[in-house]
């Protein structure tokens, strides 16, 4: 199975609710997809979302850099020699890692296809039945907790709630939210690199002396900034984890020596694929640290990809944050991986198990 060419698409998703964090709103998901054709007549799927604020990556960064870098290395190769391309991409230019992901999530997907085989069993198996959480964005104290009590009468019994805007409301948005579902679901508290880490030490003993419990805090300082993160991780009870913080396996070394978090934030849009991805799990699962597998705003192609990474690595990934196909207003995928509501399930189909995606669209350049 050889590769003879790679295209691109446009794929938009309205979302049911506006994704609002510290960072950024987005209404729509507007991903690039990547479709790489082989010579027996299979399709490997991919996609990448633009995250400027995160990845540095906008829909025009992610096509240069697939058709004038990454497409010319990896035309006329052999799918069987999967660590050989893997090296390929991420040897055809510097960061850009949500185009490197794109591309690999398709090669492993035909990975997956030549050996007639769903990706997470040729990753290692497991049980493919997983379940995730869900995202309460950051608004108004009512609309919050109305959001927060819909998600857990649709039986998610994890919430992901952004802040990050106004450390005082911040608090008061946290402890409404936990008096309305308190013993119904867990919370994970994230900030999105809105405070400062004297900031987040100072809300998070706030709300550890209102008796409000929460699973975790994520990426409560900026990216850059690992001694303010290992300051918070040293100070309060909550567990933090990295996110911003860590794009590849250098950095999750860097994190453990300082130990500077408790939780690993895996995204297949940071690490560049499955191939560090694959690495960051087995570095942490060395180390004894917990790992969470999260998305970007994503729709169930890349999110497929990174449901059959935590099946297969379940030892080191035990949090799950794959909401991205549940927000949209409709899942523009057919066949792979099943999305119903806070389960996951995956298929036997081989690869990802993509039979057509629809509303894909040319890429206007």
């Amino acid at each position: 199975m050889k590769i003879t060419d790679i295209e691109l698409r446009m794929l938009r998703v309205p979302l049911k609710t506006p994704f609002k964090t510290a960072l950024r709103t987005v209404d729509t998901v507007e991903d690039i997809v990547v479709l790489v054709r082989t010579d027996t007549g299979h399709t490997g799927h991919g996609e990448a979302p633009a995250t400027a604020v995160i990845t540095g990556d906008t829909h025009g960064s992610i096509a240069e850099a697939i058709e004038r870098f990454i497409k010319p290395r990896l035309i006329g190769q052999e799918i069987a020699n999967l660590n050989r391309i893997c090296g390929l991409v991420q040897g055809a230019l510097e960061r850009n890692t949500s185009a490197k992901a794109a591309v690999e999530i398709a090669i492993y997907d035909l990975w997956g296809q030549l050996y007639d085989a769903p990706l997470y069993k040729m990753l290692g198996g497991g049980d493919p039945v997983i379940t995730t959480d869900i995202t309460i964005s950051v608004d108004h104290i009512d609309k919050m907790v109305a959001d927060s009590i819909s998600a857990v009468e649709r039986g998610f019994d994890s919430l992901k709630i952004k802040v990050g805007k106004d450390i005082g409301l911040d608090i008061e948005r946290v402890k409404a939210i936990h008096a309305a579902v308190e013993g119904r679901a867990l919370l994970r508290l994230d900030a999105n690199q809105g405070w400062t880490a004297k900031q987040a030490v100072y809300a998070m003993h706030a709300l550890e002396n209102a008796g409000v419990l929460l699973e975790l805090l994520e990426q409560p300082v900026k990216a850059a900034d690992i001694e303010g993160l290992k300051y918070v991780t040293d100070r309060v009870h909550t567990p933090v984890m990295a996110d911003e913080s860590v794009f590849g396996p250098e950095q999750v070394f860097d994190l453990i020596q300082r130990r500077a978090a408790d939780i690993i934030n895996i995204k297949l849009m940071k690490t560049g694929g499955l191939s560090n991805a694959i690495r960051i799990a087995d570095i942490a699962s060395i180390y004894g640290m917990q790992c969470m597998i999260g998305c970007m705003i994503e729709s169930a192609i890349s999110v497929a990809a990174a449901v059959h990474l935590a099946v297969a690595k379940s030892d080191a990934i035990s949090k799950v944050d794959l909401d991205g196909p549940s927000l949209g207003q409709f899942n523009p995928v057919e066949g792979g991986v099943i999305f119903n509501e806070s389960e996951i399930s995956i298929t036997d189909a081989p690869g990802l198990g993509i039979r057509e995606i629809q509303g894909l669209e040319p890429l206007a350049r």
